[in-house]
């Protein structure tokens, strides 16, 4: 697995980000892009003390056990970044809105936040990330780091993806499947899937490599209103398939495994990154789950051992004593941490601009903040990376997941090329 293993020494330094040297120049407060003392030039959400950035988030609807770890973890690192000295002199000041998986909602929330904030360090749904993309590529240009995988949102310049789209990690999961001989060429496989951007895309990847490794999909397409499986179940159980992908969120995710378990249908069961809680091993599920159900995720999981996730486990712990551990806080954390590197590019390029941030993160080829995978942003029509960690459902483990293969990128993942 290429990338580098950070130290406990190294993962804690990066874990509190510090601000960049020679960068504490103070910009006039202007919506304007101005040269401010020291040559630094300041826009949209930076004055002279602050930069301003937005979170929108899913607290209360379907992903709302995602949303609230996605969020602590992104105002942990806040709350760590500025008590290193901020960045470029200023401390970082983040606005969470919550749009309950509701698109007027979440479209409402953009419009509010988008005139203050210098970009934006989450935005769960990719529905909603796609309605606003014209917009922000046209006339906000403001950089939005997505919760949402979707290839859909692939060529922006201002919308970048971090991990894996959802069509490359459909294709890493059943290759997994494959490769664990668990199915195999002539074979049926299901899919249970979000109408929408998110499953569809999957779907495309579900697809692609049943071409290449001679499967037959047969489709099971869902609304996230949609809570009981019992009906794709039967469906898939009577087309005779041997394993199910499952693209839609963690209840879906339960409710599948446990009706198949309840009915003697044991297969094989994988998920896309978003569709699995760790709560969900408290419910009648919990034992199905842990049994043949498989998630695939751009990065390691928040229980592993290793310096990176070890480290976060024990910040977000100490800082959220009562919140239980998933990985959303891996995957929060990792786009705040990201953020931040991008602003201290920025700021040593003394260019705090959106326009700024954009080119600022063309440059981040290597990215490793210790999660198991390097990331490449250097081109905006990929994905950051190809690969997937492949884990499993674990209820002795903090976090509630296990990695059963290590990050990689199977063949076809690697020939395929995401169509935005």
């Amino acid at each position: 697995m290429n990338r580098i293993r950070l130290g406990t020494a190294a993962l804690a330094a990066a874990l509190v980000l510090t601000g960049a040297a020679g960068c504490s120049s103070k910009a006039r407060t202007d919506d304007g892009d101005k040269p401010a003392a020291g040559g630094v030039k300041a826009g949209v959400g930076v004055s002279d003390t602050t930069i301003r950035l937005g979170a929108l988030t899913d607290m209360t609807g379907v992903y709302a056990s995602l949303g609230k770890s996605v969020t602590q973890a992104q105002q942990l690192w806040v709350k760590q970044t500025n008590a290193a000295g901020g960045i470029c002199g200023r401390t970082i000041e983040l606005t969470v809105r919550d749009h309950g998986y509701d698109p007027q909602k979440a479209l409402a929330a953009y419009t509010e936040l988008e005139p203050q904030v210098l970009g934006f360090t989450q935005f769960i749904g990719s529905p909603f990330v796609a309605a606003v993309k014209q917009r922000i590529d046209g006339q906000d240009k403001g950089l939005v780091l997505p919760q949402a995988w979707s290839a859909s949102l692939l060529g922006s310049p201002y919308i970048r993806t971090v991990g894996a789209t959802y069509d490359v990690e459909t294709i890493n999961a059943v290759a997994f499947l494959l490769d664990q001989k668990r199915i195999t060429s002539g074979d049926k496989i299901g899919h249970v899937y979000f109408e929408g951007d998110y499953g569809e895309n999957a779907l495309t990847g579900a697809k692609a490599i049943a071409a290449e490794a001679g499967l037959t999909v047969v489709e099971q397409k869902i609304k996230p209103t949609d809570n009981d499986m019992t009906a794709q179940v039967a469906a898939l159980k009577q087309a005779g398939v041997k394993a199910v992908v499952v693209s839609a969120g963690p209840r879906q995710a339960a409710s599948l495994v446990g009706v198949a378990a309840a009915g003697g249908w044991n297969v094989p069961i994988v998920g896309n990154n978003s569709a699995f809680s760790p709560q969900l091993l408290a419910t009648q599920a919990g034992a199905a789950l842990q049994k043949d159900y498989y998630v695939a995720s751009s990065a390691l999981p928040i229980g592993s051992g290793e310096a990176g996730p070890a480290a976060l486990a024990a910040a977000y712990k100490a800082e959220y004593p009562d919140s239980g551990l998933d990985n959303g806080v891996v995957a929060g954390f990792t786009a705040g941490s990201l953020f931040g590197e991008v602003l201290k590019k920025a700021c040593a390029a003394k260019d705090l601009t959106r326009e700024g941030i954009r080119a600022s993160l063309l440059s981040v080829k290597g990215y490793d903040n210790g999660f198991g995978i390097t990331h490449d942003f250097s081109d905006p029509k990929a994905p950051s990376t190809r690969q997937s960690v492949i884990m499993k459902p674990d209820a002795t483990v903090p976090g509630g997941m296990k990695v059963v293969k290590e990050a990689a990128a199977a063949p076809a993942a690697l020939k395929f090329t995401p169509a935005p």
